[in-house]
């Protein structure tokens, strides 16, 4: 790969040569304004409530909660990083299973009765911690987000699968193991389903949060159902089955909880799963002629088709859902479409195009979603591997309208005060700016804590940071042989 690191073009110019090399296109503002006047401190309105400026943080998980999902000390230091950010938009702070099976790793946090109260003092603690660096906090929305990791559940250990699925997928099927008669999702446990994710709601509320996103997205269990176009049943084939899961969730909420405000982060395309090629660098996995399990696809695997996404942002309106966060792909099967990275997860594979690539199409679908459904507060994702250009972009894309709020992942675990930094005019920190070198993922991957190993002293100082360097030592090593 000859790709350039963003870290080497030092100045607006190398990089505009840079994209035009690629022949990419992204929005960018020369100058970065600061203060009440800039695009990205302009407020949002949602109802009664008032978002205080365009950067939003978005859900992670960190692989540290207990085994019985409560909340713990390296939980609460992540949140109140989230607090301290600037932000004043908190997208679900991490993804909490609505039940024990749904969860993607044996530390993810459930809500149950026993951890609403932990849940409420998270919440609390990192609302309290950002009145105290901002002065107010009542222009802050946090919302809680709620998941079921169907196909990729791993509940009880980090090596054992235990998936729930929706449908028969020959790619993924395949590559976990998934015989053909495995048994999908029947529709009565789904409607318990339902059920578990209004309970969960209900939990939030009670906890104090401003919102839950049902969570739609990554090849999880709400994403699984919008591409069941072969499913059977009230739960497969059309577009408003598919979407009923959604639907029967959102009533049940509305039924129980009347005040919570609702989001759903979307997975709005899709492709094809990806591999290693035999020089480690991505390929598409060969499969029909026509792929059918795109949600968003053209049916070639390759390419979208945004008519369907469009019609759920539709969907959204009549459902009075405000808040849409928009991503594309799943970090499991092709997370180059998903989360753009120069350096892979030691399970990964290089990148098969330069990552700029990547970005520049969230952008672009996050663009013409946006166009189509302005009343929609629409969150972009994505915006990381910008790194030292991420302000400049992030301006242009509030300031022409493509995107209302500029979602922050992986960025906020190397240097969680960068929004602030920006908003209030301070050179960013270029020490602190994440570079994807992807140890956040590879440490979950191999059953570790996620953090940032390479920035954050906090993390490199702690054991795992030695056994993640002798794994990623030997992925190298194993690279290298081949």
């Amino acid at each position: 790969m000859n790709y350039r690191r963003v870290a080497s073009l030092k100045t607006s110019q190398d990089f505009f040569d840079y994209l035009e090399s690629l022949d990419v296109t992204l929005p960018f503002d020369e100058e970065v304004a600061s203060g009440p006047a800039s695009p990205l401190a302009q407020p949002l309105r949602i109802g009664e409530r008032t978002i205080g400026n365009r950067f939003c943080i978005l859900p992670m998980e960190g692989w540290d909660g207990t085994p019985d999902g409560r909340v713990t000390e390296l939980v609460e230091r992540r949140w109140v990083h989230f607090g301290i950010s600037g932000a004043k938009l908190l997208w679900g702070g991490e993804a909490v299973a609505v039940r024990y099976d749904g969860r993607a790793n044996p530390n993810q946090l459930v809500s149950t009765d026993q951890t609403t109260e932990e849940l409420a003092r998270l919440r609390e603690k990192m609302v309290d911690e950002h009145r105290t660096r901002f002065s107010t906090a009542d222009d802050l929305l946090v919302g809680l987000q709620l998941t079921h990791s169907g196909r990729f559940a791993r509940p009880n250990r980090k090596e054992t699968l235990e998936p729930t699925i929706v449908y028969h997928h020959p790619i993924l099927d395949r590559r976990v193991g998934i015989d053909v008669d495995y048994p999908v999702l029947a529709d009565d446990e789904i409607r318990r389903l339902v059920e578990d994710f209004v309970r969960a709601a209900k939990r939030a509320a009670g906890a104090g949060f401003d919102f839950v996103d049902i969570k739609h997205c990554h090849g999880y269990l709400g994403h699984e159902f919008l591409s069941g176009y072969d499913r059977p049943g009230p739960f497969g084939g059309s577009f408003e089955n598919r979407t009923r899961f959604l639907r029967e969730i959102v009533e049940g909420i509305r039924s129980e909880s009347p005040g919570l405000l609702l989001g759903v982060r979307l997975s709005a395309a899709d492709m094809l799963p990806f591999k290693k090629g035999a020089d480690v660098v991505g390929i598409p996995e060969e499969g029909d002629e026509t792929y059918r399990y795109a949600f968003g696809g053209d049916g070639s695997g390759l390419a979208f088709d945004l008519a369907e996404p469009i019609r759920f942002l539709d969907l959204l309106k009549e459902l009075d859902i405000p808040l849409v966060c928009i991503s594309v792909g799943s970090p499991y099967y092709n997370p180059h479409i998903q989360r753009p990275a120069l350096f892979p997860p030691s399970d990964g594979y290089l990148p098969p195009e330069d990552p700029l690539v990547g970005v520049a199409r969230q952008i672009d679908v996050t663009a013409k979603l946006k166009q189509h459904a302005p009343e929609l507060i629409v969150v972009g994702s994505g915006y990381t591997y910008l790194q030292d250009w991420l302000p400049n972009v992030a301006q242009s894309v509030v300031r022409q309208g493509m995107a209302d709020s500029i979602g922050l992942g992986r960025m906020v675990l190397s240097y969680p005060d960068l929004p602030a930094d920006v908003i209030e005019g301070r050179r960013l920190s270029r020490k602190r700016i994440c570079r994807t070198f992807s140890d956040c993922t590879t440490g979950p991957r191999n059953g570790l804590i996620s953090g940032c190993y390479p920035l954050d002293p906090f993390y490199k100082s702690r054991p795992e940071a030695k056994e993640l360097a002798q794994i990623k030592q030997a992925w190298t090593g194993e690279q290298q042989g081949r």
